[in-house]
């Protein structure tokens, strides 16, 4: 994070931004957690969350990727194989707006074009000094075909429901994957094994969100 946009994948996931407040709304959604001196996403972090789809345990890793120029040539390899992305800035900077054009091509280049992918404006609670108009916001998801949402990370505004969209989709996505080939449905299969309560032993496809 720092002076421009960014993204989270799904495997489900990543999250892309640099200074839109990334890091922290990951940490809001995954654990409840706000840290007033985050400091810059160094390589990448992640964070695992679990949520009910039609009645079936759903769970997600959601890559927080740094969003320095340093860090590019790493971040860009989690972009392979994730299902969905949120793309973030700072709605009370317009430079991390600006910056949102480069990361979706970086996004596009080493991702599937069928990935979920919204736009969060972050910081929503900074009205008073916004830079970025919802307007504007909704004109670049719409023109990109991407969900759009802003968000505070400080008051939790629209924070759960941001991620739950994105995971409901990449959901919605995989599942038609899996009707429509076998094949794909033996791949995800194999992702992990996890030890059920009853002393079973259960595949279940894993979905990674990588946030930059």
């Amino acid at each position: 994070m720092g002076g421009g946009g960014g993204g989270v994948p799904v495997q489900g996931g990543d999250n892309r931004g640099l200074g839109g407040g990334k890091s922290n709304l990951l940490s809001r959604y995954a654990r409840n957690e706000f840290n007033l001196h985050s400091k810059a996403t160094i390589g990448v972090e992640f964070q695992t969350q679990s949520m009910d789809i039609d009645g079936k345990d759903v769970k997600a890793q959601i890559w927080d990727t740094a969003g320095q120029e340093r860090f590019r040539a790493v971040t860009s390899a989690y972009y392979r194989g994730a299902f969905g992305a949120l793309l973030v800035y700072d709605i009370s900077r317009r430079s991390t707006f600006h910056s949102v054009s480069r990361w979706l091509q970086e996004l596009n280049t080493h991702s599937d074009t069928t990935i979920a992918k919204m736009l969060v404006g972050n910081k929503c609670d900074l009205a008073n000094i916004r830079e970025v108009s919802v307007e504007e916001g909704k004109a670049l998801a719409e023109a990109e075909g991407l969900f759009f949402m802003e968000t505070s990370a400080l008051d939790s505004t629209n924070v759960k429901t941001a991620f739950e969209i994105v995971i409901k989709e990449i959901y919605n996505n995989v599942s038609r994957k899996i009707l429509n080939s076998d094949s794909y449905k033996a791949e995800l299969t194999v992702n992990r094994v996890s030890l059920n309560g009853d002393g079973t032993d259960e595949q279940k496809p894993t979905s990674r969100f990588s946030c930059c």
